[in-house]
């Protein structure tokens, strides 16, 4: 049978069945590896495996094949600073929740996140929650910060999942898309879950009832299915986001605005900090290129040069 893995608790996973959507609480046969990556997470919610339910384990299920991958979000684990682990795979789309209070989401954070996604080519959305929370002049800010994202082609949205503003103009941007939806600790994704998926204990209680048996552990995501063709990958809140996977010199062309310049370098090595003829800090200066862009390109590309 085939199915997609909805929910990851360790060593088990629960897979829904092509078709049916039943659900099946299943174990990985053998070991998976990803491209030379050391992982601490073979499967990922959003996977596409093949699996076999054996009637002697009491329906539960074996995973033998995991189809390629079409894109994922990755990062660096927690645990095992040499591992990576993989957020979610298979997405149409990508919505990174954001605040400017309580608490305040860092340029560095976002960026690092859509420089993730871009290596993948997926489309993210992102979503300024807690806009109650905003006085005149917070809400100017946002104005300004959405408007310096979308220049560069990342659309905003503004939303409140208190007072329910924008939640419908999400729900329809998530219709017949599997959604990853992700942020920081704090920054109202549960909440705005529960605003957008109504039913929601319903569902996360249908799946627990077969992880639970597994492995259990605190931390994971989950694929929620919104609506018949609609899902919703949740995230535990990302503290932090390293870079996995790019090549010195690569870090460059996951800034789409750095990207239009790069054959206009002086040197075609340029890493665009202190070069002589440079497209991109040229760009900078004359504001072509928002500073906030700027400084976490830097950041990154500092953060790089010390792991090596």
């Amino acid at each position: 049978m085939t199915g997609t893995i909805v929910k990851s608790t360790g060593s088990w996973y629960v897979v829904r069945e092509a078709g049916t959507g039943l659900l099946h609480r299943c174990r990985l046969r053998g070991k998976f590896k990803m491209k030379g990556l050391k992982v601490s997470n073979p499967l990922a919610v959003g996977d596409q495996v093949d699996f076999t339910v054996e009637e002697q384990t009491e329906g539960a299920g074996v995973i033998h094949h995991i189809e390629p991958r079409r894109n994922y979000i990755i990062r660096r684990s927690v645990h095992k600073s040499e591992h990576a682990h993989i957020v979610a795979a298979n997405l149409d789309q990508a919505m990174l929740v954001v605040t400017l209070a309580s608490p305040a989401t860092s340029f560095g954070f976002i960026d690092r996140f859509l420089v993730t996604a871009e290596a993948y080519s997926i489309p993210v959305t992102l979503l300024f929650n807690k806009t109650d929370l905003y006085d005149e002049d917070l809400a100017d800010y946002q104005f300004q910060i959405q408007k310096m994202y979308e220049r560069i082609g990342y659309p905003g949205m503004r939303c409140s999942a208190h007072t329910g503003e924008g939640v419908a103009d999400i729900d329809a941007q998530l219709h017949n898309k599997t959604t990853l939806l992700s942020g920081h600790s704090g920054v109202g994704k549960s909440t705005l879950i529960n605003a957008l998926v109504p039913d929601l204990d319903l569902k996360t209680a249908e799946i627990s009832a077969f992880s639970d048996k597994g492995v259990h552990t605190t931390t994971f995501a989950e694929m929620l299915e919104v609506r018949p063709g609609t899902f919703l990958i949740d995230t535990p809140g990302i503290k932090e986001l390293g870079l996995v996977d790019m090549k010195p010199g690569e870090l460059a062309h996951f800034f789409p605005e750095m990207r239009a310049l790069l054959n206009q370098c002086r040197y075609h090595n340029c890493q665009h900090l202190h070069e002589p003829g440079c497209a991109v800090r040229e760009a900078v200066d004359k504001g072509r290129i928002a500073l906030p862009r700027y400084d976490s390109y830097v950041s990154m590309q500092q953060a790089d040069d010390n792991r090596k």
